[in-house]
C-alpha cells in the first residue's frame, strides 16, 4: 500500500468520482468511497471572495452552465449553481463545495487527500497557494501537533500544483504539509525544482513517462505519482517501473481489479 517516498494509497480517485460522478463535488467523493478507494484527488481554486472551492476550470461551460467563471462569484453564489447535471440528471442540483466541506467529509470517512492547488489565473497563484495551504494547515492543526514523521503519514494530506509559485507559497505558510510537484513532462531541472520546493514526490503525466525516467526519480529518493491511468494493463506496466501511485477516472475497473 505504501512505499518509501510515498506513504499514501496507491490507487487514487481522480477528482473524487472519476467519470462516474460529477468531478470535484461531494457526490464525487461519495462515489470514490463507494468504490472502495481510500484516497481522492481534487482541484482547488479561489472564489471571488477568496474562499477556496473545488473547481477545475477557471471559466464555466463544461461542468457548470453559467456565465463567467470562478473569479466572478463569491463562494455562497457558487454553492447555488448546479455542478452535477452536466454529467447526469441523477446529479442535478449538486452544488459547488468548499475546501472546508470536502476536508470535513474526507476526514470523517478516512479518505486521504491529494489537494491540487489550481490558480484560476497566474496573477492569483501566490494568493491561491497561500490561502489553500493555510486553510489545510489550520484544519489539520490537531493532527500536525500529534504527528511523528514517518508514522501514519497518510493521516495528513498532500498539496500538489503545476504552479511553482503557488506551491512555493504553500511551502512558506505550511512547511509541515507534504508537497508534490506536478509536471506534464519530466524535463531538465526537475530534481532542482523538487529540492527547492522540499517536495516528497514528483507527479507526472503517465503518457510521457518512460522506464528510464521513472528509475531516475526513484533513485533520487522521491515518490512518483502518475495521472491519469485508466487501463489496468498500463497501471501494471508503470508500477513495474517503480511508480508508487496513480489516479484514475475508471473507478469501476480499478475497484474490481486492484491491478
Amino acid at each position: 500500500m505504501s512505499t518509501k517516498g510515498w506513504p499514501y494509497p496507491r490507487e487514487v480517485a481522480h477528482r473524487g468520482g472519476g467519470v462516474l460522478a460529477p468531478e470535484n463535488t461531494l457526490a464525487g467523493m461519495r462515489c470514490g468511497l463507494a468504490y472502495g478507494f481510500r484516497g481522492v484527488e481534487f482541484d482547488v481554486m479561489l472564489a471571488q471572495d477568496g474562499v477556496p472551492v473545488l473547481m477545475h476550470d477557471p471559466l464555466f461551460g463544461r461542468t457548470i452552465r453559467a456565465p463567467g467563471g470562478v473569479l466572478d462569484y463569491p463562494a455562497q453564489a457558487l454553492a447555488a449553481l448546479d455542478a452535477g447535471s452536466w454529467l447526469s440528471e441523477t446529479f442535478r442540483g449538486e452544488p459547488v463545495c468548499t475546501l472546508l466541506q470536502v476536508m470535513q467529509f474526507c476526514v470523517e470517512h478516512g479518505l486521504w487527500m491529494n489537494v491540487e492547488i489550481k490558480p484560476a489565473t497566474p496573477e492569483v497563484a501566490v494568493e491561491t497557494g497561500t490561502v489553500v495551504a493555510t486553510q489545510v494547515r489550520q484544519f489539520f492543526a490537531p493532527q500536525l501537533a500529534a504527528h511523528e514523521p514517518g508514522v501514519n503519514d497518510a493521516a495528513l494530506p498532500l498539496l500538489s500544483s503545476f504552479s511553482f509559485e503557488a506551491l512555493r507559497a504553500a511551502q512558506q505558510v505550511a512547511p509541515d504539509i507534504a508537497r508534490g510537484w506536478l509536471v506534464d513532462v519530466i524535463a531538465d531541472g526537475w530534481l532542482a525544482q523538487l529540492q527547492s520546493l522540499e517536495a516528497i514526490a514528483l507527479h507526472t503525466n503517465q503518457r510521457h513517462l518512460s522506464a528510464v525516467l521513472a528509475s531516475e526519480v526513484k533513485r533520487a529518493g522521491y515518490g512518483l505519482f502518475c495521472y491519469t491511468v485508466n487501463e489496468p494493463a498500463r497501471a501494471r506496466e508503470i508500477l513495474g517501473w517503480g511508480v508508487d501511485g496513480f489516479c484514475t477516472d475508471r473507478l469501476d475497473l480499478f475497484a474490481q481489479t486492484h491491478v
